[in-house]
């Protein structure tokens, strides 16, 4: 790990607040679509997807200098298990602690986002647990993932903010899942029997699907750029002390 960096608290305090918003846009929004489209489900998503895509890229920006804002669990492991060879990224401990932040954060943003629209907090009955839905859990998260690496070991990675944003406003239409491709976010979802959330027998499918496309994505990231390990410290975007407090 770059001994640069912000204190270890710092970074899981950003990775709690960056997957608490996250969750609350995708939750929120879904919710105000609900509301101001009901019965046009493709409008729905529309207007769902666009705020995502706007509130994912400004968080980015506002939280990647102090944690790089992983926001998500299989970006923190993957972060781990690049920089294991070259003495870069998390060590297991801070992923640890990144994984609780996050899903803590993601429970926390779908309560938000419910008590924010007067919508009680309970479980979701949605079920998206489907052989479709599977692959398109893998497709998103292994193209996630690529595209982050590929970003930081070419020295872009001040472009990851607009570039993931895009990416996944993308999958929510290209894929039949809505490219949840987070295992934190998946959780938060949880909690929110609106038009984002997940109903929980769709979770382990979904994490297990979103862990199996982080492999895929480390794979094909190893094939395109074998040295993509010594950029591990610079994921999702370049973070240490003298950026967080510039």
């Amino acid at each position: 790990m770059n001994s640069s960096q912000p204190p270890l608290w710092r970074r899981a305090v950003a990775e709690l607040l960056g997957t608490g918003l996250l969750v609350s846009v995708v939750v929120g929004s879904g919710i105000a679509a609900q509301q101001l489209s009901p019965g046009d489900v493709g409008l729905q998503l529309l207007q769902n997807s666009t705020a995502t895509v706007l509130g994912l890229t400004v968080l980015i920006l506002m939280l990647g200098p102090v944690s790089g804002a992983h926001f998500n669990p299989v970006v923190s492991l993957a972060d781990w298990a690049l920089g294991r060879r070259s003495g870069a990224g998390l060590t297991l401990p801070e992923v640890g602690t990144y994984v609780a932040a996050q899903v803590a954060g993601g429970i926390g943003g779908s309560v938000l986002a419910n008590a924010m629209f007067d919508v009680g907090t309970s479980f979701s009955t949605k079920e998206r647990l489907s052989g479709g839905h599977v692959l398109g859990e893998v497709v998103a998260t292994a193209g996630l993932i690529l595209l982050i690496f590929a970003l930081a070991r070419t020295s872009r990675g001040v472009l990851a903010a607009p570039a993931v944003g895009a990416y996944i406003g993308a999958g929510y239409w290209f894929t039949s899942s809505t490219s949840f491709a987070n295992p934190a976010v998946t959780v938060g979802r949880i909690f929110s029997d609106t038009f984002a959330g997940i109903a929980p027998g769709s979770v382990p499918g979904f994490i297990l699907a979103q862990v199996a496309g982080a492999a895929v994505g480390l794979g094909l990231l190893l094939v395109l750029f074998p040295s993509a390990g010594q950029a591990a410290d610079d994921v999702v975007i370049p973070h240490g002390s003298e950026a967080a407090e510039a």
